[in-house]
């Protein structure tokens, strides 16, 4: 899943590396106030974060988070999750 991760950040640029670096330690550190969240339909504990065009898919479990996917907006976000 690291790998996953690992390769869609690199094809992102420096300026959306940053926002998405910021955007994980905000899940981190249970700061989600003023983000765009929402939870997925019919997909039990897994939400999205929009910040602009970037999308991060997270599942939360036993108060764990596991980051799912990081892509930039397109038809094929939100398949395969």
């Amino acid at each position: 899943m690291v790998d996953k991760i690992q390769k869609a950040l690199d094809k992102f640029s420096e300026k959306e590396k940053k926002i998405v670096k910021d955007l994980f330690q905000k899940i981190k550190i249970g700061k989600a106030i003023g983000l765009d969240i929402k939870k997925l339909k019919g997909y039990g504990n897994i939400f999205r974060i929009r910040k602009g065009k970037i999308r991060i898919i997270y599942r939360i479990e036993d108060n764990q988070i596991f980051i799912l996917a990081v892509e930039r907006r397109n038809e094929g976000t939100y398949k395969g999750i």
